[in-house]
């Protein structure tokens, strides 16, 4: 019979790991220098993992030459806002101000495909995005992605009463 981890097997979960050198991004279980790649985790797990730290290395860290791993050669871009291929995204990325910052939220992922909800702001516009990207993974990196992108209404715009992100779901963690 299986039993539920509790607090105190998480923290010393990440007491052994922290003593073993081990450094993590807060709540999010992925390594800070490297993909996870184990055996118990699921093709779906690790296409999960591998773009957020894409995203998180690209978008926040601003790291182009560690953002080459992530992204394919090949790279196919369907989105009407970005030029096709890797550099028509790192570029785009270039000319955005730095204070642009990306937030996810929901991630899901169906063998090669994921779809993360996310948040984009500090990027000059007078309202922040709210966008759904559709990825697809193709030996080990993404290969093709496609959007869907809108302004966020706040909770006093939206029509539910509700805000179109954070509080709406439960966060990817």
């Amino acid at each position: 019979m299986r039993r539920r981890l509790t607090d105190p097997d998480v923290a010393a979960v990440i007491a052994f790991l922290a003593s073993n050198g081990a450094r993590w991004i807060t709540g999010a279980n992925i390594p800070v220098d490297g993909r996870i790649k184990t055996m118990s985790q699921t093709k779906q797990e690790r296409n999960k993992a591998l773009v957020l730290e894409a995203f998180d290395t690209l978008f926040n860290k601003r790291d182009y030459v560690a953002a080459e791993r992530y992204w394919s050669p090949g790279y196919v871009q369907h989105s009407a806002h970005i030029a096709s291929g890797r550099e028509g995204l790192f570029n785009l990325i270039k000319s955005m101000p730095p204070t642009l910052k990306y937030e996810p939220g929901v991630i899901v992922a169906d063998g090669d495909l994921v779809i993360v909800h996310g948040r984009f702001s500090g990027f000059g516009a007078p309202v922040n995005w709210i966008a759904a990207d559709i990825l697809r993974i193709e030996n080990g990196v993404l290969f093709e992605h496609w959007d869907v992108i809108q302004d966020e209404a706040t909770q006093e715009q939206s029509k539910s009463g509700r805000p179109m992100f954070g509080d709406s779901f439960p966060p990817y963690r």
